[in-house]
């Protein structure tokens, strides 16, 4: 499922129109991704959530020259499955 397929399907579910169910996915997916931005997590109860994950600075190896190298550090988003959607998606 593409996000159009997803508009298209949540809002006749809300019964809202395709241009509603655009601007409102679209929003949601900025809230989440604003708060990512503030080191907040997001929990969607029986969804899941969504939270940073810092990685440490690290030597590495470049693959082609055999090289050590330094790999900084950065921050990754993670997202946790709940129970809930767990279950669903298991039954």
């Amino acid at each position: 499922m593409r996000k159009n397929d997803l508009i298209k399907a949540a809002a006749k579910t809300a019964g809202l129109t395709q241009e509603q169910g655009s601007a409102m996915l679209d929003a949601v997916l900025q809230e989440i991704g604003s708060a990512l931005e503030k080191g907040e997590k997001v929990e969607l109860f029986g969804f899941g959530s969504f939270s940073i994950s810092e990685r440490a600075a690290r030597t590495g190896r470049n693959p082609q020259t055999g090289k050590s190298m330094k790999i900084p550090a950065s921050k990754g988003v993670r997202f946790k499955v709940s129970k809930g959607l767990k279950d669903r998606v298991n039954t």
